[in-house]
């Protein structure tokens, strides 16, 4: 079983559950361990039909890079995230209401930076991530790699212009919040009201957001650091904003 054909960890599996069960071979789950979200999971499994095996947890640690929180799912060979294009995208995210979340990623070139952008929106929750089609990494093998099967049910949309594209979200009723350590940077990102539906807006490392990508932003955020760090990797700030958004709509 390939590591491109695993998912782990309650958000990571859920999400599979929720979005594409069709696509979930086999449920693992650490022999003797029970929870409230384990027993959820085996149920909505059970649900459709999907085969669930209790293992040692010496037979898990070897199959995952990270925490797998004690439940692994395989999916099926070959599996994709969801296809979607702009258009789809907006509609999905106008059914979501309130819900929508969204990770737009500006400009960035390291194929690792990506995977692990993919693999913390997915366990987030998020409905998908945009990139602009020419200023950004390609989904490769070692993107795939880093993101732990969460480019296999976690759809990522190429946009031909970002600027525009952000338009659109406004249009729909999204908000646009970017992330940025610069002097520009307006509140908090702890004291920013992110309840509504958000769309998350980071750049890459130095650069930044560019210019007029920023401009489409309704507000700037920054991560608060101390002494010399004043800059993230973009995947841990990534991570950091959108765990706020869940934590500030209440969810678990």
């Amino acid at each position: 079983m390939s590591a491109g054909n695993r998912v782990f960890g309650f958000h990571a599996v859920g999400e599979v559950l929720r979005r594409d069960p069709a696509k979930m071979r086999e449920l693992l789950v650490q022999r003797g361990r029970r929870d409230r979200r384990l027993d959820s999971l085996r149920a909505e499994a059970a649900r459709h039909g999907i085969p669930l095996r209790e293992v040692d947890r010496r037979e898990l640690d070897p199959l995952c890079p990270g925490a797998h929180q004690g439940v692994v799912a395989t999916l099926g060979g070959g599996a994709e995230a969801p296809a979607l294009d702009e258009r789809g995208l907006l509609a999905r995210l106008v059914e979501r209401g309130d819900r929508a979340l969204l990770l737009v990623l500006d400009s960035i070139t390291d194929p690792r930076n990506l995977g692990a952008c993919l693999r913390g929106a997915a366990a987030a929750g998020a409905d998908a991530v945009v990139v602009p089609a020419n200023h950004s990494t390609r989904l490769n093998a070692a993107a795939r790699k880093t993101a732990s099967g969460a480019a296999e049910i976690l759809p990522l949309v190429a946009v031909t212009n970002l600027a525009r594209f952000l338009d659109r979200l406004k249009q729909a009723g999204i908000w646009i919040a970017g992330a940025d350590a610069g002097a520009g940077a307006g509140a908090s990102l702890f004291e920013q009201d992110l309840t509504g539906p958000i769309a998350l807006v980071l750049g890459a490392e130095g650069k930044g957001i560019r210019r007029l990508v920023k401009e489409k932003c309704d507000h700037l955020v920054a991560i608060p650091t101390t002494g010399a760090m004043t800059s993230l990797n973009v995947a841990v700030a990534a991570g950091i904003c959108l765990f706020e958004v869940r934590r500030q709509r209440g969810i678990a």
